[in-house]
């Protein structure tokens, strides 16, 4: 009888995380999504620690409880508190936890197994898999929040990184055919070798490859999870580790379609590896030019159509909030105003949907890159906001740009074209951008959120 309710319970928690997911495919159900998968979650949970036929003593109950409070107080607070702008590397160090989680099981288990082949792939494969994502995600929180701000490329390093993860795959391999070489021992040389081509895998790759890295990363800790589904014959396990793997797959693929990029090309590329350059003259020629706040708020304030172009620039300066007022403060005035989605822009996938969905921009209103593109010749002003590589037009001119073959949003077709930017430094790609250069592009240089609201005052002044 207990046995068959927690299967219904493991039941309804893979229904509601198929559901959720499902509904988070759509940003106006993204948050209903969320809970209910969160629900289901919670069901699995309660089943798991409660729903069996072993006696537990109630000490290992208060542990358990004492872990889900210290967890649950420290991830409502974390995520309560967190600006937007740390949103990427919080979801990195997630990400790696969960890795860590599928690799401490790996090591718990290990010692109980007996002589059973499919379970010791498993128990191998969440402990390579699990490790590599909790290393190479620790990596990319480094990276993103600027501790390590550079890609580090040690001498023939893609060699190096295929020799080591040869030599990992290898290991776990004979571990699995040759019964003399499975020990702890070599359990433990797995797992330092995992670590180390989990921090050789990520920390050479470019800071504009962040958005794959962490969509790639976020499905390696799937798959692991799904290791530990398939050890314990956990059915919610199973198929929450299979969705997000497969999830993350995708979102991966849909990365580096929207960079024209090969995933190989990212793992292995130099992207990020540029130089940057200074104000006036540069590499891309010619001289940039100013213009004021109050010219800037007349021209935007008799446009027919103005569509913004969000950066991580915005997200830095918390000025999401300030750009949906002038949104509105245009529509009130009869301006059409749409804001333009790169899918890599910001620092994780979904970076800038999110962003602009808490200062309540109607979801309608964000247009994807394919849809928005045709509508650039028809726009009266372009209002680029802590943008830099999705706007480069090297992408599209410039064969020996890193990014050359990068779908971007072709904004120089617009009729007038502002860009904000704190100073002339190269963007996270680091190459610099000849549109700054067009000559219908005008700088607007500045923090974004004091420029902005200089210009939503400037905006009311007129009205």
């Amino acid at each position: 009888m207990i046995e068959s309710l927690l299967e219904i319970c493991y039941l309804i928690a893979s229904v509601t995380f198929v559901l959720g997911l499902k509904l988070m495919g759509n940003p106006r159900s993204a948050r209903q999504g969320n809970l209910i998968a969160a629900a289901g979650m919670g069901v699995a949970i309660f089943g798991t620690i409660f729903l069996h036929e072993k006696e537990v003593p109630m000490l290992i109950y208060g542990l358990i409880g004492l872990a889900l409070l210290i967890g649950t107080i420290a991830g409502w607070v974390t995520a309560r508190k967190v600006a937007m702008t740390k949103m990427p590397e919080l979801v990195s160090l997630f990400n790696g936890m969960g890795g860590a989680c599928a690799a401490l099981i790996s090591l718990i288990e290990y010692p109980n197994l007996k002589n059973e082949t499919g379970s010791l792939i498993a128990v191998l494969a969440g402990l390579i898999i699990g490790t590599v994502s909790f290393s190479g995600s620790i990596i990319a929180f480094m990276k993103l929040n600027g501790s390590l701000n550079k890609a580090i490329r040690l001498p023939q390093y893609n060699i190096l990184n295929t020799i080591m993860m040869a030599v990992v795959l290898g290991l776990g391999v004979v571990m699995t055919i040759v019964p003399e070489l499975n020990n702890s021992v070599n359990l433990y040389i797995l797992l330092g070798l995992a670590v180390l081509y989990g921090v050789m895998f990520v920390i050479p790759i470019g800071g504009a490859d962040m958005p794959v890295v962490i969509s790639l990363l976020n499905s390696f800790t799937g798959l692991a999870a799904a290791c530990g589904g398939f050890l314990y014959d956990n059915k919610a396990m199973l198929t929450g580790g299979i969705l997000v793997g497969s999830a993350g797959t995708l979102l991966t693929i849909i990365m580096c379609k929207a960079m024209n990029r090969p995933l190989s090309n990212v793992i292995f590329g130099a992207f990020g590896g540029g130089n940057s350059t200074g104000a006036g003259d540069s590499a891309a020629g010619g001289t940039v030019k100013d213009i004021q706040i109050s010219d800037l708020a007349v021209l935007m304030n008799y446009s027919r159509k103005v569509v913004i172009v969000p950066g991580y620039g915005l997200a830095v300066a918390q000025a999401q909030h300030v750009i949906h007022e002038i949104e509105l403060l245009l529509q009130s005035r009869g301006v059409e105003v749409k804001y333009a989605i790169h899918p890599v822009a910001g620092r994780m996938p979904g970076h800038m949907n999110v962003l602009l969905a808490e200062s309540s921009v109607d979801y309608d209103k964000l247009v994807e890159m394919e849809e928005i593109n045709p509508e650039f010749s028809s726009t009266d002003v372009v209002l680029i906001v802590g943008a830099n590589d999705v706007v480069n037009p090297a992408a599209k001119t410039d064969p020996s740009s890193p990014i050359y073959g990068m779908p971007i949003l072709e904004v120089e077709q617009a009729s007038h074209v502002i860009v904000n930017k704190r100073s002339m430094n190269a963007g996270y790609a680091g190459i610099d951008n000849p549109l700054f250069y067009n000559s219908k592009t005008s700088m607007l240089f500045g923090d974004a959120k004091s420029a902005l609201t200089s210009l939503a005052n400037e905006l009311k002044n007129l009205g």
